[in-house]
Order: structure tokens, then sequence, then C-alpha cells
């Protein structure tokens, strides 16, 4: 394989962009496993007390994540999250106002391997998310194994990052006066086993959860497709009904996170490595669909606000895929 190298001439706002996604892919991936071995590393050194007082200071905070988190609004605004926007570019597009004095749940889609545009998008405000939507504040949902990760759990919540699970979801809908975006990424680690370029394989036909849980709050559903998601990588293939694929799926059900075999591009070198692809992320954030409070909703009324939200989201896809390079004969699929 011949190796493409990145022309020693770049200019220096690219290398910071470049910086600013590797440091971002690190945090990913590694920086978790280091936060878990520095806790218990300083326990058998001079430091041994910083882990004992982080220990109960852990016990004290330990509901803080299922309580609306930690968000940090300096963090949210460093300049490295700029250029990590400029790297590919991610931007987000608004079609529609939301009414502040709402809450709303924004369902992402595709998960795609990073969630690269959610995070960009929702987590910082690199964006303009605050501006677009002014008295709207954005959480995105992270698989709860991350916040039991000592040290990591503080740097994710400064984020606006809170745990997966309904009663972190809850606590933020059920908050009085609205101004609430709980953001999920509804294919979950599963979605990201199919991302890969040109895919649009949705995992949202037996996805319903989200659908009740914005009934039993009388929380708006709003679909929101981030073309470029699954472009940014490339992955082994790995089809369902394959020895790889039933690994794979066996390890999520035991670990809750999927572990896809994705490779891109490097920090010097643009042929092989973990760096995703400059490609641009258009988050399209469509129109809100009205949901009135039903904290015992029927199965038949819960089937019809979920083909609703399929029909919407089909809808936003098939009205913006044009302008975002998607071909006309490519279409959405649910599974």
């Amino acid at each position: 394989m011949k190796i493409q190298f990145a022309p020693a001439d770049l200019p220096l706002r690219r290398r910071l962009q470049t910086a600013s996604v590797l440091q971002w892919v690190f945090s990913f991936i590694g920086l978790a496993p280091c936060c878990i071995v520095l806790f218990f590393t300083l326990l058998f050194t001079r430091f041994w007390l910083i882990s004992v007082l982080y220990s109960c200071w852990w016990f004290i905070d330990w509901e803080t994540p299922s309580k609306g988190g930690r968000r940090v609004h300096s963090l949210c605004r460093l300049r490295v999250w700029e250029y990590m926007r400029d790297y590919f570019p991610v931007k987000l597009v608004k079609t529609a106002d939301l009414d502040p004095r709402q809450n709303y749940i924004l369902g992402f889609h595709p998960h795609g391997v990073m969630v690269a545009g959610a995070f960009t998008n929702f987590c910082t405000y690199a964006t303009g998310f605050r501006k677009m939507f002014p008295g709207l504040n954005s959480f995105l949902l992270m698989l709860p194994l991350w916040f039991r990760v000592p040290f990591f759990r503080d740097y994710i919540m400064m984020a606006g990052l809170i745990p997966s699970d309904k009663e972190s979801a809850r606590f933020l809908l059920r908050r009085k006066g609205g101004g609430n975006a709980v953001v999920i990424a509804v294919g979950g680690a599963p979605e990201a086993l199919d991302a890969r370029p040109g895919a649009y394989t949705i995992i949202l036909a037996n996805k319903k959860g989200f659908v009740k849980l914005a009934m039993e709050h009388g929380a708006h559903l709003v679909p929101v497709f981030s073309f470029g998601e699954n472009e940014l990588f490339d992955q082994v293939e790995n089809p369902r009904g394959t020895w790889l694929r039933w690994i794979q799926e066996k390890l999520q059900c035991i670990m809750g996170i999927s572990l896809p075999l994705f490779h891109a591009r490097g920090v010097f070198q643009y042929s092989f490595g973990i760096m995703p692809y400059r490609k641009p992320i258009n988050t399209v954030v469509g129109r809100p669909i009205r949901v009135e409070k039903n904290e015992k909703p029927t199965e038949e009324e819960l089937d019809e606000l979920h083909q609703l939200y399929l029909d919407e989201l089909s809808q936003l896809f098939e009205e913006n895929k044009g302008k975002y390079g998607v071909p006309e004969h490519e279409h959405l699929s649910f599974v």
C-alpha cells in the first residue's frame, strides 16, 4: 500500500484543526481507560490521598449525572471546538422554531461511529445551537457505563452529557417552564456497527421507548438527521449473519458498547489510522411533532405516534438529501 503523506507546508489553522480532533478522538477512545489506571495507580504512591478524597467526593456526587449533570459553559465555548467544527466542517441547520417554554426529545440519526455531529452541535457552542434556539439547553445522552469512571465522569458532565437511562431523561423532562432538549442517538451502540460511507440503515423500527417517554411527559419530538455522519470512517465488512457481526453483537450485549472495526486516516498521512476523514457534516433539525401528555398510553397510541415520527424523519431526509450529495435513489431503511 502506498502511503500518502500530508504536505509539510500546511497552514497552521489546518494543523490546529487536526490537533483538536485528535484530542477528541483520544477522549472518546483512550481517556476513560487512562483515568481508571490513574485512579488506582495513585493509591500506591505518596499521592494516595487524591484517590481517597476523590472517592469520598464520588460517593457524595453519585446522583449528579442523573440530575442534569454539571455543565461548565466556559468549557463548551473553548476555541478548540471551533477548530474541531472547521475540520470536517460541521454545520447545524434549522428548519423550524422551537418554543423554549416546552421540553423536547431530539432523536439524532444516524449514530455513526463516534456521534461527531451530535457532540459538536449539542455539547459545544461552536455551531450556534444556543443562538438558533434561544432559551433551550441541550443534553446529550451517553451510556451510563462512562459515568462510573473516576475523573472521566466529571469531564463529560462538564460538556452537558448525561446517562442514557430513563431517570436521567425524566429529571429534565419533568422540569417546569420547559427549555430542555434531551438529545438521544436512538440507534445507539448497535447502529454504530452499520456506520459506513453510503449507508442509510436506521435502527428505529422497534425503538419506541423514547416515544413513550415523550408521551409520559408531554415533551415534543424533534427528528434530527445528520448528513455525512456515516462518511467519516470506513469499517471492516460485517454483514448480519457473519461470524464477525455475531462476535460484535455478543460483546455489545455483554459490555453495553459496540466495537466497530473502523479506520480512516492518520495525523501526518492520509492512508490509514483512526482519525476521521475531512467530510462535511450537516445536522438538520426537523419540525417539532406536538405531543400531548399521556402518562399511560395504549399500544395503539404509542404505535401511531411512533409511525408519525418515522414519517417525519423520512420526509426530513427526502427534503434535504439533494442539498448534501445523497443520490436521488437512496432512501432510509428502518430495521
